[in-house]
């Protein structure tokens, strides 16, 4: 079973974004994908104001094949309401954070506090994490240390400058787990597995942007063992939405 962990879903005409659930089904369908984590491109409540209701119908409409992370601007007087309501009420499965387009620090208080709260509700925290500003492993790595019961997960394993860095933080910091997607160093997911454990390691595809396909090839051709390969294409992935 391959459960793809980062693909997005959203209606932005005024941006020109359409990136429909069906199209998700589609790429998944081609790539042999299961199940995957969809998540908006823009912060509840910022743009799109019907973001949670939008991810919540698409899960309703593909029921065990799409689950959503709730994608909140820390800034958000209603943050911590708007997580309890995805979680509680809508069955969402994790909190998405994207430092590029709130301005927010990882570690800062008010990204903090969503982070601790999605561990109090059991819900990863999955980070965009590259080499954007207050995106680089590092930067994320200090909201890690100061939430030890989260579990954190760096998305792109630190794109595409970063990625020895994702790695060393990852052995530093037992809570952070590394997501594969758009990374374009195969080499480094060996590595990955090999420094900090299959078990830490997760495949997503960044989808329906990136190619599903490519994606899960770029796993298949790293070499794994049949159970390290089965792990991070979707063992870990059940654990950590908790479908095992």
């Amino acid at each position: 079973m391959i459960i793809d962990m980062h693909m997005h879903v959203d209606e932005l005409p005024g941006l020109g974004w359409s990136m429909p659930a069906s199209r998700c089904i589609e790429t998944m369908d081609e790539a042999g994908i299961s199940a995957a984590v969809i998540m908006t491109v823009t912060d509840i409540p910022e743009v799109n104001p019907n973001a949670l209701e939008l991810i919540a119908g698409e899960m309703t409409r593909y029921p065990g094949r799409l689950f959503g992370f709730a994608r909140i601007h820390p800034w958000y007087a209603e943050s911590i309401k708007v997580l309890d309501r995805a979680v509680l009420e809508h069955g969402f499965r994790g909190l998405k954070l994207h430092p590029v387009s709130t301005l927010a620090q990882p570690s800062g208080a008010e990204s903090m506090r969503l982070i601790r709260r999605a561990g109090e509700l059991g819900i990863p925290t999955l980070f965009h994490c590259g080499d954007d500003p207050m995106t680089t492993p590092l930067a994320i790595a200090d909201a890690a240390a100061r939430c030890p019961e989260a579990q954190i997960i760096l998305g792109h394993m630190g794109g595409y400058g970063h990625t020895d860095e994702a790695i060393r933080v990852a052995e530093l910091h037992s809570n952070i787990i590394l997501e594969t997607s758009a990374c374009p160093y195969p080499e480094k997911i060996v590595e990955a597995v090999a420094r900090v454990g299959a078990e830490r390691v997760i495949f997503g595809s960044d989808g329906p942007v990136c190619s599903p396909v490519l994606e899960v090839e770029k796993i298949r051709m790293c070499g794994f063992s049949a159970e390290d390969e089965a792990l991070i294409l979707g063992d870990n992935a059940q654990t950590l939405l908790g479908l095992s």
